[in-house]
C-alpha cells in the first residue's frame, strides 16, 4: 500500500525555526523512498565548527566601581587627584592627618583589629605586612602579641602613635593595585562616618556590558569573548565577573529593570592602550560545536511520522532521510544520520 508523504518545509527566520506545510507526491511510508521530483535547489552537507553567538553594546574602561567610604569623624587633610594610581603601603586619603593606608585583601575591613583578634581579616593583615617587609610573627588568621609588635613598627614607620592596634577606618582593603575614578570629599572639609571619600576602579582596562536577563546564559564565567574596538579591531578578552543589577525606573509609569553586569577581562593590555574610554561590540559565544555535520536551517523537513528529515539527492533520484539535529546557529544546524556525510547533495525547499 502506498501514501502520500506529506513534509513540512522548516524555514529560518531570525534563528527560530517555522513551517509550512508541502505534498512531496505519492511515496512510500519508508524515510529513505524516492522523491516525486528531484530538488530544484540544492547544498551540500559541510562539515564545520558551529557557534551560537551573539553581539552586545560595551564600554570599555576600567571595570567595577568601587566607593571608599569614611569610618570616623574629622576633617579631610589629603585625597589622591582623580586617576591616580595607588600601590599597596600607600595613603589612600587623610582625615585629622591619620591616613587611611592601601593593602591588599577580598575582604572588606570591618572592625578594630587587636591582639587576640581571629579571622580572614587578620590573615590579610599579616600578609600584608609581611610583604611590606616587617617580620617576627607567624602569618595565619590569629592576632597574637608578636602581630601587634610588627604592626607597631609599621605605624612608627608611617609616623602614627604606636598602638599595636589596628583602628576601623586605618585601612582599605582592595583586590590589588587601585585607580581613583573620581574624588567626592574636599581638603579642609568636615567629614562623618559613612561618607563617601572617592571611588576607585581596578588598574586595567576592562569591558562593562549590560545584558538582558534573557541572556544571562551568555555570560559563563572565564568564558572567551571577541572585543571590536572603534577603530574595527579585535581583541580576546574573557568574562572575568557576572553580577545582578537593578536599573531604577525612569518615571512612575515604568518598572524597575532587571540586568545581567558582566565584566570582561583584557589580558592584552597594549592592544586597548590608546583608548581611555570607549564605545565596543562584544561577542558571547553561546555555545560550540567542532567538526559536525551542518546545513542550512532552510534544508530541513519535518517528516509526518515526526522528527526531521533531509531531501538526499544524488543527481537521478532523491529520497527523504531522517536526520538528528543539534545546535542551530547562523541559519545553519547541525545533523547526522545514516548516510549523512560530508559532501553529501541535500534539497532546499522553494
Amino acid at each position: 500500500m502506498r501514501k502520500a508523504l506529506t513534509a513540512v518545509v522548516v524555514l529560518a527566520a531570525g534563528g527560530a525555526a517555522s513551517a509550512f506545510l508541502v505534498n512531496r507526491g505519492d511515496t512510500s511510508q519508508a524515510a529513505d523512498q524516492t522523491a516525486a521530483a528531484l530538488p530544484v535547489n540544492t547544498t551540500k552537507v559541510t562539515q564545520q565548527t558551529l557557534k551560537d553567538t551573539e553581539t552586545a553594546d560595551g564600554e570599555l574602561g576600567f571595570g567595577t566601581t568601587s566607593s571608599a567610604v569614611n569610618r570616623t569623624a574629622g576633617t579631610i587633610t589629603a585625597v589622591p587627584d582623580s586617576g591616580q594610581e595607588l600601590k599597596r603601603g600607600e595613603p589612600v586619603y587623610s582625615v585629622d592627618n591619620k591616613p587611611t593606608t592601601l593593602l591588599y585583601g577580598a575582604l572588606p575591613a570591618y572592625r578594630k583589629l587587636v591582639d587576640g583578634s581571629e579571622g580572614t581579616d587578620v590573615l590579610q593583615l599579616e600578609q600584608n605586612l609581611s610583604a611590606m617587609g616587617y617580620t617576627g610573627f607567624t602569618v595565619d588568621d590569629e592576632y597574637t602579641d608578636a602581630t601587634a609588635e610588627a604592626v607597631e613598627e609599621w605605624q612608627e614607620d608611617l609616623g602614627l602613635d604606636e598602638t599595636g592596634v589596628v583602628e576601623l577606618g586605618s585601612v582599605l582593603f582592595a583586590p590589588g593595585h587601585i585607580r581613583v575614578d573620581s574624588v567626592e570629599a574636599q581638603e579642609g572639609a568636615p567629614i562623618g562616618p559613612n561618607q563617601n571619600v572617592l571611588t576607585y576602579t581596578g588598574t586595567k582596562k576592562a569591558v562593562t556590558v549590560q545584558l538582558d536577563a534573557a541572556d544571562q546564559r551568555l555570560a559563563k564565567p572565564q568564558s572567551k569573548v571577541e572585543v571590536t574596538l572603534p577603530d574595527g579591531a579585535t581583541v580576546p578578552g574573557r568574562v572575568e565577573k557576572v553580577s545582578t543589577v537593578i536599573i531604577p525606573a525612569e518615571s512612575q509609569d515604568k518598572d524597575p529593570e532587571t540586568k545581567v553586569e558582566v565584566i570582561v577581562a583584557i589580558d592584552n593590555q597594549k592592544a586597548v592602550a590608546a583608548w581611555a574610554l570607549a564605545s565596543v561590540d562584544v561577542t558571547f559565544t553561546a555555545s560550540e560545536r567542532k567538526n559536525v555535520l551542518t546545513v542550512p536551517v532552510a534544508a530541513l523537513v519535518a517528516l509526518r511520522e515526526g522528527g526531521f528529515g533531509v531531501e538526499v539527492s544524488d543527481g537521478t533520484a532523491s529520497r527523504y532521510v531522517p536526520v538528528e539535529t543539534g545546535l542551530f546557529a547562523n541559519g545553519q544546524v547541525e545533523i547526522s544520520g545514516a548516510g549523512i556525510k560530508a559532501g553529501t547533495v541535500v534539497g532546499i525547499p522553494k
